[in-house]
């Protein structure tokens, strides 16, 4: 079983965490060969995800977003063997950015994309930090 969407309760924790400042969100997906759509049209899941993006992306541009890191998986070392298609960091200026962004009516309609092209994904929300020092700091 994939993990496409959130489920209520979770999202509302996500917005009840209301802090201040930005928040990065690292989004691993693996794409299906073959997009499901409910209405049957024909999409790789790479296409249907790029549609997703094409449509979503003044929505998260007039919220403040921006893709601050992206990088391509080439090999688990340490973990379950799950290989990821696309891996990538979100900053929004916001947690209320975030939660906006479902209120937009042609970021709903790109969501379709998203839920047919993905297989299964990660979204984990973090808090940024400054950089540098070792790995423990």
């Amino acid at each position: 079983m994939g993990y496409t969407t959130f489920d209520k309760a979770g999202y509302e924790a996500f917005k009840a965490n209301d802090r201040d400042g930005p928040v990065h969100m690292l989004n691993l997906i693996k794409l299906r060969a073959e997009a499901v759509y409910e209405d049957g049209r024909q999409a790789t899941g790479a296409e249907a995800y790029a549609a997703y993006g094409r449509e979503s992306a003044a929505t998260f541009a007039k919220l403040g977003g921006k893709i601050i890191w992206r990088g391509g998986m080439e090999q688990m070392l340490i973990g379950p063997e799950k290989m990821w298609d696309l891996c990538f960091i979100a900053e929004y200026p916001s947690v209320e950015a975030f939660a906006s962004m479902h209120t937009y009516a042609e970021y709903r309609a790109a969501v379709v994309h998203r839920q047919a092209a993905v297989e299964d994904s990660r979204l984990i929300r973090m808090a940024p930090q400054a950089l540098g020092g070792n790995f423990g700091e």
